[in-house]
Formats: structure tokens, C-alpha cells, sequence
């Protein structure tokens, strides 16, 4: 484990607020489930004790059911079907600059890099060198549920218009790499540092590296920006990122299924913690955001309803460093540069141009 990575695991030690709000959840639910004052005499019977634990534990096994449920739909790497069914992500699937950009990808000599991860694991990611040698190189994280191969649209623009090397990996559970959760950005932060010490290494010495993430790959991006990164990473780019996985979780099992964080949220979030090995408010990116230490340029498409437009203001507020903002028009989630690419890539080549010189 290199010594950054290292530092940055022990800072996030597992903490124990998830099991403590679980078993909060269980301790109100069976108070209030206890009778008390002058009908506790009666109600202690034999007979409506019984019924009382019966109903907590029908309560729990309940709880724990719908829990199950939620982490695989959720969290564990699973076909994520209902991705294919909401409207909202259909301008997503149908943007010509994206079906353009992963056929152009498809004719691009890949190198295929292996790295194994703190805790173990295969990780894969695909690197394309620049026309002309350059000590530039873009990391460019990708959503939820996606890998790096589809990151063509924003490959194209770094190598094409920029003369960039790009290097795309595939998160932890996603395309070829292994893991069988998916870390909402947390575990994947310490993933990219050692993914940063890959490109430095390609790019030899006087290496200029950018940080680029959509989605999911933006909070990962905005996450890493809290960690102690190498002097050769100059700016960031958080395209749609979401505040934390426990608010994006939250505001999802409002959209999918009208129910409110209590008491399901505690219990999937103590679940991955037993079984992926973090929590959902860990994995906070408007934490990590508020100990940026590099440039930062935040996107978001002005009609995302997938992950709120206020997330990217709030994230836009907590950061400290120097950092700009681009709201595009009429863009959904993730699709600012297929609505806009010339205000994304003004915007993009602007920034990098004054910071990733």
C-alpha cells in the first residue's frame, strides 16, 4: 500500500455512527412499540409480551428483507436494470456526441494497465497516449454502472483538442475490474491515487495531471481533492457529482419508492459497512470538497433531476481553493458536453489553460 494511500485509509477509519443509528432505529421502534405509565401492569402479561417481541422481530425481519433489497439493487455489483428504464437518464442513452465518442474510442490504440488496489483487488484501466508526446495526461473517472471505455466523448476532446494522454480505469466493481460493490466514490478515491501514481510514472518526469470525473467519477474526483494528492495533479473537474452517497441514497428512495431515510437508511448503510467496508456518510464528497487544496471547476446540467442541481452549489460553497462553476442549459445528468460542447470545452480549456499549464 503506498504511503498515500495508506495515510488516507487510516484518517477514514471504520467508524461506528451507522451501527449506532441502526440500533437507534431498532430501540425506538420497540419503545414505542412498549406500553408505559399505568397500563404497564396490564400490558405485561405474558400473552402481550409475546405479541410484543413477535412484532419486533416480524418488524426486524422485515427491516432487514427490504435492506438486502436495497443493498443489491444499490450497492452490489448486480445488473442495475432500472437504470435502463428511468426517463430521466434518457438523454443520457441517446446523445449522438456519446455514441460518437465510444465509436471513436472503439479505432484508438488502448494499453490496457493492471493495478491491484489497497485491499486487494484486479483493477484494469485503458491509456492512450497523445498524438505527440506530451507530459499531459487527463484521469478521467466514470458514473455509476458505466466503465472507462465509455468515457470516449470526453477521451476525444482531451486527445483530439488538447493533445492530452487520457488514462480511463474502471472503477472498482465496474467493467473489467474486480469488486463485487460499488463504492459511491469512497474506496474509489484511494483507487485514483494510485491510478495518479500510474500516470505520473507514464508521463516521466515534469508530469502535469487533471483530474476529470462525471457523475460518480466526480464524486470520486471530488473526494480525492480532500486527500494529500502529488504536486504533478494540477487541476480538478467534478462534473454532476453528488454531495454524499448517503444523500443521493436518500433523495433516490424518496424518487423510486416514497419512502423516507428512517429507519431503512441506517440499516443498508450498516449493511455495506458489514459488507463493502464503509458507510454512506463516509463517502461524502462536501467533506472532502471543504479540504481541497487545487483548483476545482464544477458542472452540472441546469435540469438534473437525477442528482439534484442544489448538490453542485452546495459543493461549489464548501470548497476553499481557487474554482468555477458552469450550469448548462437544458442538460440532464451527465450530458453537459453532448448539450453544450462548446461552452463545456470553452469552459474546460479556459480553466486547465490557467491552472494545468
Amino acid at each position: 500500500m503506498s504511503e498515500s494511500v495508506s495515510k488516507a485509509w487510516e484518517r477514514h477509519a471504520p467508524s461506528r455512527r451507522d451501527g449506532g443509528l441502526a440500533l437507534l432505529s431498532w430501540a425506538t421502534a420497540l419503545t414505542m412499540m412498549v406500553p408505559s405509565g399505568r397500563y404497564w401492569e396490564t400490558a405485561r402479561s405474558e400473552p402481550t409480551m409475546k405479541r410484543i417481541l413477535a412484532a419486533g422481530a416480524f418488524l426486524l425481519a422485515l427491516d432487514l428483507a427490504a435492506s438486502a433489497y436495497l443493498y443489491d439493487l444499490g450497492v452490489a455489483r448486480t445488473s442495475k436494470e432500472f437504470l435502463k428504464q428511468d426517463p430521466r437518464l434518457a438523454q443520457t442513452k441517446n446523445a449522438l456526441a456519446f455514441k460518437e465518442g465510444h465509436a471513436w474510442l472503439d479505432k484508438q490504440p488502448l494499453e490496457t494497465i493492471e493495478q491491484t488496489s489497497f485491499d486487494g483487488l484486479k483493477l484494469r484501466a485503458y491509456y492512450l497516449a497523445a498524438a505527440t508526446p506530451s507530459n499531459k495526461t487527463a484521469i478521467l473517472t466514470h458514473g455509476y454502472s458505466s466503465q472507462g471505455r465509455r468515457m470516449g466523448a470526453f477521451a476525444r476532446y482531451y486527445h483530439d483538442k488538447l493533445g492530452y494522454n487520457v488514462l480511463m480505469p474502471d472503477a472498482r466493481g465496474h467493467g473489467s475490474s474486480e469488486g463485487q460493490y460499488i463504492g459511491y466514490g469512497w474506496h474509489d478515491r484511494l483507487d485514483l491515487l494510485r491510478w495518479i501514481d500510474v500516470a505520473a510514472q507514464k508521463t516521466g518526469s515534469g508530469a502535469t495531471l487533471v483530474l476529470h470525473g462525471v457523475s460518480m467519477g466526480g464524486a470520486t474526483v471530488t473526494m480525492a481533492s480532500g486527500e494529500k494528492l502529488p504536486a504533478a495533479v494540477k487541476a480538478i473537474v467534478s462534473d454532476c457529482a453528488f454531495t454524499s452517497a448517503e444523500e443521493v441514497l436518500t433523495y433516490h428512495l424518496d424518487r423510486m419508492y416514497h419512502l423516507p431515510p428512517f429507519p431503512l437508511m441506517p440499516s443498508v448503510s450498516l449493511m455495506t459497512k458489514i459488507r463493502a467496508g464503509y458507510s454512506f456518510d463516509e463517502a461524502s464528497a462536501i467533506a472532502q470538497v471543504r479540504k481541497a487544496e487545487r483548483p476545482m471547476l464544477f458542472i452540472h446540467g441546469a435540469s438534473d433531476s437525477f442528482v439534484p442541481v442544489e448538490m453542485v452549489h452546495r459543493l461549489y460553497a464548501a470548497c476553499p481553493t481557487e474554482k468555477d462553476l458552469l450550469l448548462v442549459p437544458n442538460a440532464e445528468h451527465g450530458t453537459s458536453i453532448a448539450i453544450d460542447p462548446v461552452a463545456y470545452e470553452r469552459k474546460v480549456s479556459a480553466f486547465l489553460a490557467k491552472y494545468a499549464r
